[in-house]
Parts: C-alpha cells; structure tokens; sequence
C-alpha cells in the first residue's frame, strides 16, 4: 500500500487552524485508493466512520477502481445520495515511461476539452463578431495571446489539482480564514450567475432563429431550465460517455462556425497577419475597448475552480512523484491541443464578421443597407434593423440574421445551431463549477438538482423578464454588462491559483520556480489591469455622475482594491515573502494556515518508490 497509510496518518497540522475532522478527510475522500485486502484494518483503524468506498484490488492487471460518492449511501441532506462528476476514475495505463505515449494522452483527454468549453461560450461568441464588426482582422493577435494567457492560468489550476489531490476551493477552504474564504466564495458564485445568464440569452436566441419566431424568446429562455436538467445526469452514463458527448458539442461548433468561415470565404492573408503582426492601426476607441473585452471574455474566473477538479477524475498514485510528473505533463498536452481547437472555432466567427460587415471599399455597412438586403431576401427577421445610416452593431442575434440575408437562409439556421451548441456545452460545465466551488468553499454536499436550481433560477429571472417586456435588443445588450461583471471576479481566481501552486507547503518540488513566478505575476498584473480599465470604462459609461453614486462606487472600488491586496499579501507568502513576520497585526493578518493543507504531508521521502 502506498497512499493509504499516507492519507490516513495524519490530520493535516490539527484542527487548530479550525478544520473539523469531516472537513479534513473531504479531501481525502475523493481520492482514488487501490490497496491490498490486508490494509482494510488500517483504513477502518485510521479514518473511523470514512465513508469512502474503496475496491480492494488483489489482482494487480486490473484497472483501479473506485466509488467515489463522498456521500454514498444516502448521506446527504435528506436523506438522498449525493452526486458529483468525479464518481468514476478513469484508469491511466500502466507502466511508466518517459517516452510520449497516445493511448496515455488518450487516457487524460476530457478535463481539457470539457474546461475548453469556456472559452466557446455564446459572450465568447459575441465578443469574437463584435471585435471582427469593429476591426477586421487586426485583433486577432489579441484573441491569439489571450488565449495563451488562459493556457498559462489553466495549467496551473490544473498542477494545483494534480499535485494536491484537491482542486482550487478545496485548497481556499483551507488556506483563508472564514471572511476571505467567503467572500471569494461569493465573488466566484457571481461570476458562474453571469455566465449562467449569456448561456440563457445564447440559447434563447438560438431556440428563437431556429423555430424562425415560433419560440419567443422568454420560451427560450424556460425551455433552459427543462434542458439543463434534462443534460444534467448524462454522467451516470459513465465518465468517458459524457466526456465524448462534450466533443460531439464543440465538432458540431467546429462544423458550424467552420461552414460559415468556408461560405464567407475571408481573405486568409489578412487571417494569417491579424495573428502574428501585433498592431491595431487606426484602430478607434471602439475597437481599443474590444481588445480589452476579448480578454475579459476569453479568461473565465470559475473555469479555474473547475480546471483544477476535472483533473482529479483521472487514477494518479500522488505518492509517486514519476506519476504526478507524467500526468502534469499530458494534462498540458490535452489543454494546449483543447484550447488550440477553440481558437481555431473563435478565428471562424471573427473572420467571418471582418470579412463580411465590410464592404469593398473598407466601410463598415450601415442599418439601412442590411435591411434593404434582407427585405429583398424576405427574411422575417428584416425589421430589427433600422431604417438609418447608422454603422451597424450586430450582436449573436442581428449577426445570425445577417449572415443568413448576406450567404443564404441556411447560413443563419447553421449559425444558430452552433450558437445552441455552445449555450447547452456551457450550460454543464457552468453547472460542474458551481457544484465544486459549493462544495470546496462552504463544505456543504448539496444535491445536483437543489444546487442548480438556486443558481438557474437567479441567472433565469432577470434574463426572462428582459426576454418578456423588453425587446431582443436590450437581451443581447446583457452581454457587455455582463462581460464586465465577470471581468471583475478574475483576480479572484487568478491570485489564489498564483498563491497556492507558488507554495512549497502545497505543490512540494511541483511548486512554481522563479521564471514561472515572475511569469505568472506578470499576466495577472496584465489581465487585471486590462479588465479593471474594461471595467471602469462600463462603469463611467453606464452611471449617471451624481454624488451619491460616485459615493457608492468609491465604496466599492475602495473595497474591491483592498480585498486585491489582502490576496495579494498571500501570494507574497507564499513566494517567500516575510517581511510582515516583525508586526503582531501582520502576523495575525496573514496568519499562514498552509501547514494544515495538505492531508497528506509528502514529507522528505515524496517520490520515493
């Protein structure tokens, strides 16, 4: 037995940092454990009253297995069973080498793709048409680094849940006293509240092209809620099932968005130098703030919570230090390859808008223009654009209208078909994120159905009364403030994940060296101020200036900056900083609870065979 004894043996520093015995062990019970029949009597002597369910393998040519409900046996509140992605371990083959090894990448694909998703959501979309609408190509350099910097944060996230054997929330359960712990909390929830309401406008507005006005758009929008339970339970059909369903979802994006890049046929010179050449010549303030929105579109703050959880459903020995190398290592394989396809699908949608809101002479097409070409196709959707001279601002709605009067009927149901596709692929793993950041923060084993509930139904209810007494408009208008919304959660995912994988006492040899480091401190300072200024900007743009708002929002900016700091302190931290040590207030502060992390201290002989 390798890790039984290591899991087991220790509380983790005490409960003097506050942790009670269940909220010790919760992460400990989610952790694969293939032991020999001889070690029951260590577990059960060991871990009283654990309720992890562990498959004694004595057959060493089987696959581990494992039941990893941390509730099973109807231990959840009232009495039913609680259920989470993780139930299932996929198995890794076996044996370790250090030569490259496809049926291993194949073994570890899934968490990638599935945190990929993020960066395909419908404000994604509408971020990638608008930055096309308003720039052409020239942003495209923007989109590409953007998404490198999402790569940096995801692997980081995703070596937090590898090396630790707990994702994200779990490790700010217990690094962070009660205050800090929930207010992130918080902050987080807000952030997956904002997502949940752009994946209800996209597919309302996608169920609305489709059925060509026969679903209003409040029917798309309660049509939600039946399809987010209906999608809901597909893991009971097995891990690897599910997983496979979501790649059937981003091929059908893939197929979609790839159809209209072939119909509208862009220049690919242009394509390709939008990538590389990093300029935006008179580029407007418009388009300026585009660039800001596509950073704070592509960059999820929950997709680093759920990162850092998806990794675990895959049977890693965290005691061997070959294995926790192998799996870090394939695990960057997968989201490179993962976010090189949703880059691929996010060039599609820009391209298509930049080659075609634009005519031969370089000028943006006007309202006026688009009607007229959509009456003379007798498109039933030709009113929503005015008859004005004004430049045209689509959004997924307008633009799908477009496309369908520009290149063909057909163009606009496709481009809502991929519109669906990305609204429904989201709506789950939104779905997965809330469920981990609930259970990691508060501790708290709710029930999949209760949990979604409370969430859909905030995200819902402000979105169909939009949907019922307002106009499509002001629906799809949601987006940029909700962009912004979630721009201001990202530093609360961002310095946590920095802090936790730059700690010795966590990540072990697996911490950050001093490149990474820097590196890691620079994007963060990077993607916050871009999105604190995209921030601003919408903020300034939206408030009237009388006193009391600016009163109020001086408040909040006062606080906001303060909570930044406090997280700021800990990632000093852990990066060795110490030159609070000489305060009694600091020391209290930033009292260092990083000794009660892990539930299994790796010690001196971490990696030994």
């Amino acid at each position: 037995m390798s890790e039984a004894s290591d899991l087991f043996s220790s509380n983790g520093g005490g409960s003097s940092g506050g942790a009670t015995s269940s909220q010790t062990y919760g992460a400990a019970k989610k952790r694969i454990l293939v032991v020999a029949s001889d070690d029951e009597d260590l577990l059960t002597k060991n871990n009283p009253g654990s309720q992890t369910n562990v498959a004694f393998e004595p057959d060493g040519n089987k696959a581990p297995t494992m039941n990893n409900n941390v509730n099973a046996g109807g231990d959840g509140p009232g009495g039913e069973d609680f259920h989470t992605y993780l139930e299932e371990i996929v198995h890794i083959p076996e044996p370790n080498s250090e030569s490259f090894s496809f049926k291993k990448l194949w073994a570890f694909t899934g968490p990638g793709f599935l945190m990929s998703i993020a960066y395909l959501d419908p404000g994604n979309i509408e971020s990638d048409l608008q930055s096309g609408a308003a720039a052409q190509y020239k942003l495209l350099w923007v989109l590409l680094w953007a998404t490198i910097l999402g790569l940096a944060m995801q692997r980081l996230a995703a070596r937090l849940g590898v090396v630790s054997g707990m994702h994200l929330a779990e490790v700010c359960y217990r690094k962070y006293p009660v205050v800090p712990r929930v207010m992130l909390w918080i902050m987080v929830e807000i952030a997956i509240i904002g997502s949940d309401m752009q994946e209800v406008i996209g597919t309302a507005i996608a169920f609305y092209l489709l059925s060509n006005k026969a679903i209003p758009l409040w029917g798309g929008v309660l049509i939600t809620v039946a399809d987010t339970f209906t999608f809901l339970f597909l893991d009971k059909y097995g891990l690897r099932k599910l997983e496979a369903f979501f790649g059937i979802l981003i091929a059908v994006m893939a197929i979609s968005f790839g159809y209209e890049y072939v119909t509208v046929a862009p220049n690919q010179i242009d394509v390709i130098e939008g990538m590389i050449i990093p300029s935006c010549s008179n580029c407007d303030e418009k388009s300026l703030l585009q660039a800001v929105g596509i950073v704070g579109a592509v960059i999820m703050p929950h997709n680093l919570y759920l990162h850092s959880a998806l990794v675990k459903s895959r049977g890693i020995d965290h005691s061997k230090k070959t294995q926790v190398k192998e799996a870090n290592r394939y695990y960057f394989i997968e989201a490179t390859i993962a976010l090189a396809v949703s880059f691929v699908i996010n060039v599609f949608v820009v391209s298509v808008f930049a080659h075609g809101m634009w005519d031969q002479d370089g000028h943006k097409k006007n309202n006026s223009a688009i009607r007229d070409l959509c009456i003379s196709k007798n498109n039933s959707h030709s009113e929503i654009f005015p008859n004005n001279s004004d430049v045209f601002e689509p959004d997924i709605y307008k633009g799908g209208v477009f496309l369908g009067c520009q290149y063909g009927e057909i163009a606009m149901y496709i481009w809502a078909i991929g519109i669906l596709a990305a609204g429904q692929s989201s709506t789950m793993t939104g779905t997965y994120a809330g469920q981990f950041v609930m259970e990691g923060f508060l501790d708290l084993k709710w029930s999949r159905w209760k949990r979604v509930l409370l969430t859909r139904t905030i995200a819902i209810l402000p979105t169909f009364l939009v949907a019922k007494f307002q106009n499509i408009e002001d629906l799809s208008g949601m987006n940029d403030m909700l962009n912004a919304l979630m721009s201001m959660q990202l530093p609360f995912a961002i310095l946590p994940v920095i802090s936790m994988t730059s700690s010795e006492k966590i990540m072990g040899d697996f911490k950050n060296g001093l490149f990474m480091k820097g590196l890691s401190c620079v994007l963060a300072a990077v993607v916050i101020s871009i999105n604190m200024y995209f921030v601003g900007y919408y903020v300034t743009k939206s408030f009237t200036p009388e006193w009391y708002v600016i009163v109020a929002l001086s408040v909040f900016g006062a606080l906001y900056l303060a909570f930044c700091a406090y997280l700021v302190l800990h990632v000093m931290v852990s990066m060795g900083c110490r030159w609070f040590e000489g305060s009694p207030i600091m020391r209290r502060v930033m009292h260092d609870q990083e000794p009660r992390i892990l539930d299994a201290p790796r010690g001196d002989n971490y990696g030994m065979s």
